[in-house]
């Protein structure tokens, strides 16, 4: 159980290197989208990514040039996804959440913040993250597609424009329109 053989060992420092670099490789020519933050499935892909590469490192039934393809093959697939919701955005709405306004004019939306799951300390706290000590000095706090909060303070809001598409503005473009 401690100790199978020094070939178990070897294979591991070998295979694991070569595993490695092809991580590295795959990453830096699959673009930046595989390293930003996060959203479901780009969360899905990278947890293929580090199950691959362990079965690599781990399992002796798996060759190195398989996982290379394997992960290569997870690369490729992000990138298809990727290319096709910006060619055809309601295949977006398919991959990834809308993102949904949770604070409006220094009022919790709470009918919003129940659907999402999110919390009024949460809130506060990307309030005070942004610099702002008081909720009333806050025009939106928006919930993006990748779990983070955006705050637009209510002196930075303008016209709105960067809130399009957020889930719980409609009435606020429709009364703009009007």
């Amino acid at each position: 159980m401690w100790f199978d053989s020094w070939s178990d060992v070897i294979r591991v420092l070998l295979v694991g290197t070569a595993a490695y670099v092809t991580v590295v490789v795959v990453l830096r020519l699959s673009g930046k989208r595989t390293l930003t933050k996060l959203n479901a499935f780009d969360l899905v892909v990278t947890v293929a990514l580090g199950s691959t590469l362990a079965t690599i490192l781990l399992s002796t039934d798996v060759a190195w040039t398989e996982g290379a393809v394997a992960l290569g093959l997870l690369a490729l697939l992000q990138a298809v996804v990727a290319w096709a919701t910006v060619r055809w955005p309601g295949l977006r709405m398919v991959v990834t959440s809308r993102p949904t306004l949770v604070l409006r004019n220094g009022e919790p939306v709470h009918d919003r913040m129940r659907e999402v799951r999110v919390g009024i300390d949460e809130i506060r706290q990307a309030i005070r993250s942004s610099g702002s000590g008081d909720l009333a000095d806050v025009a939106a706090v928006v919930l993006e597609s990748d779990g983070s909060l955006s705050v637009i303070p209510a002196k930075k809001y303008g016209a709105g424009s960067a809130l399009a598409g957020v889930a719980g503005t409609d009435d606020i473009a429709r009364r703009a329109q009007a």
